[in-house]
């Protein structure tokens, strides 16, 4: 048994990230905002629910007074606007979570994890790509993946790893903030808008959570020794 630590896991990626670990067998810590939401993720299964904001290094760095052999670091958002309409809180706000949120979490992580420990930062094919009106959630993201390259650079003699998972759109509330968004944007209706946002997959569909979480228990495997500072793109083939 393992002990696991999984951010923003009071939904979607993050919510299925944690019930499966915790399905694993692994003793499961999750954090978020909001207490009830992480209380739904924990229904029926042995959990230590902690509410705590990625941006706060204070409550951070208090989660790690002992050690974490596998570290999830997926709290994140994004919005959709041109970048003329973005505000500089807007900007801020979205690198403080996204990136600040991810540097706090390794930081804290690596002050007490052992060898045999596994570092993953749920990213995007944002972090590997531009795209239209999301140049916020671009530019942070691909400042996961410099850092989740650069730790793993440091870690690496140490028997931890650092690797990076880049989901194209995910079945989430954040596609489905997406998919509304092309719908006022574009005047279509929601099918026509669901296409348009998945239209960069090969697949022309949504990525399951499931399969998310399925290529971050591979990367947090016994198997995964030897996989280390890579993004690991789940995305149909758009990456």
């Amino acid at each position: 048994m393992k002990r696991v630590l999984v951010t923003g896991g009071g939904s979607g990626i993050g919510r299925g990230l944690a019930q499966a670990f915790a399905d694993a067998g692994h003793a499961v810590t999750i954090t978020g905002r909001r207490a009830d939401a992480l209380a739904e993720t924990a229904t029926g299964r042995d959990m230590t629910c902690i509410t705590a904001d990625v941006c706060d290094e204070a409550a951070i760095d208090a989660l790690f007074e002992q050690p974490f052999d596998i570290v999830v670091a997926n709290a994140g958002m994004g919005r959709a606007a041109p970048l003329t309409d973005v505000s500089l809180d807007d900007w801020n706000q979205t690198l403080a979570v996204n990136l600040t949120g991810t540097f706090l979490t390794f930081r804290g992580a690596l002050r007490t994890m052992k060898a045999g420990g596994r570092l993953i930062a749920i990213a995007s094919t944002a972090g590997l790509q531009g795209g239209p009106r999301i140049g916020a959630y671009c530019a942070s993201k691909h400042g996961v993946i410099g850092l989740v390259r650069s730790v793993a650079q440091e870690v690496a003699k140490k028997g931890i790893t650092c690797n990076a998972v880049c989901p194209g759109f995910v079945e989430t509330d954040m596609a489905t903030a997406a998919v509304a968004f092309v719908m006022q944007a574009r005047g279509v209706d929601e099918a026509r808008a669901t296409q348009m946002v998945v239209s960069g997959n090969p697949m022309g569909r949504m990525i399951d959570v499931d399969e998310v979480v399925s290529a971050a228990l591979y990367l947090a495997s016994d198997g995964a020794s030897s996989i280390n500072g890579h993004a690991l793109s789940v995305s149909g083939g758009e990456i």
